[in-house]
């Protein structure tokens, strides 16, 4: 296997992709914060230390559908305290979005591409973190063009900033998610495909969301599974080390 190494000195960064469960809707008051000084986030350009909501992509209170608790956290902590790295987290990922608005000469892949070159000139980004499906989750044909366009993202991405080696990893979707949302086994279809793509692409591993329970409102995972995935994700990045 392919030996990977963590900068000495530098932050190393992290791109978080996807929609709702990455940016994270989770309760800020259900579980505690975490504080660990080696973890940072992006905003505005600049390096801050590390709090939640890290990826703020809606309002932080008094709606619905909120930035709040996402499994970045959690995963930073876990990777920082392993390493005794810098960690750093580059949020990018918008709710409600489907796997076509990431394609590249949309607006999200542009705001990726953008702000991952502003986060290289102060860290060296050493993987992907991707979530994201249920709004393709409606239509038969959006699960079966699913893989070809996550393919030419990462393809894209990877040429643009010369991230050949940089590892990828995937979380499963919910397969709990409730009827109102029209989902059907679309999400378990779905993630036959991303465990295709994690036995295809080089440096790529797929996290399972077996047990994980979502909010109330039956589609974005609540705080405690937030912070188990986050630790999962952290698990799946260190087997590359292996």
């Amino acid at each position: 296997m392919q030996k990977l190494s963590l900068s000495e000195n530098d932050i190393n960064s992290f791109l978080m992709l996807g929609q709702s469960n990455m940016a994270g809707r989770g309760n800020m008051g259900d579980v505690e914060p975490i504080e660990n000084d080696l973890c940072y986030m992006l905003r505005m350009g600049l390096w801050q230390k590390m709090s939640e909501p890290v990826n703020v992509d809606a309002p932080v209170t008094g709606e619905e559908y909120f930035s709040g608790i996402s499994l970045a956290a959690s995963f930073a902590d876990e990777l920082a305290k392993a390493t005794g790295k810098k960690i750093g987290l580059i949020p990018c990922a918008v709710g409600g979005t489907k796997i076509s608005e990431w394609m590249p000469g949309e607006i999200l892949y542009d705001n990726t591409l953008m702000t991952a070159k502003i986060a290289m000139r102060t860290s060296k980004i050493k993987g992907i973190l991707w979530h994201q499906g249920e709004s393709d989750c409606n239509k038969d044909e959006d699960i079966a063009l699913y893989k070809e366009k996550f393919l030419e993202i990462i393809s894209y991405l990877k040429k643009e900033l010369s991230l050949e080696n940089v590892p990828i990893i995937i979380g499963e979707l919910s397969t709990d998610i409730t009827e109102v949302w029209n989902t059907g086994t679309r999400p378990a279809k779905l993630n036959e495909i991303l465990r295709e793509i994690s036995q295809e692409l080089p440096l790529c591993h797929i996290v399972s969301s077996n047990g994980l329970t979502l909010k109330n409102d039956g589609i974005h995972f609540d705080s405690i599974s937030c912070r188990e995935f986050g630790k999962r994700y952290f698990k799946e990045y260190m087997k590359l080390f292996e």
